[in-house]
């Protein structure tokens, strides 16, 4: 299953911890350059799981870092 994920939100979220993306890098087990591009909106979207990885690293519901689908 596949996720939108909210760069801007995710980027605000980690910046409002002062978390560099290397240390979000170590947290998640991602790539520093797909969670870069995932924050400059150029990934439409994601595994669910690597979205809750992130979440996860961040402390916040996952809710709080995806886009819902606009119909």
């Amino acid at each position: 299953m596949s996720v939108k994920p909210d760069g801007p939100a995710i980027r605000r979220i980690r910046r409002a911890q002062m978390m560099s993306l290397r240390s979000l890098q170590a947290l998640t087990g991602l790539n520093r350059g797909y969670l870069s591009r995932i924050e400059r909106g150029l990934i439409h979207e994601s595994a669910d799981q690597r979205v809750r990885t992130i979440a996860n690293a961040l402390q916040v519901k996952p809710a709080a870092i995806t886009q819902e689908e606009k119909t």
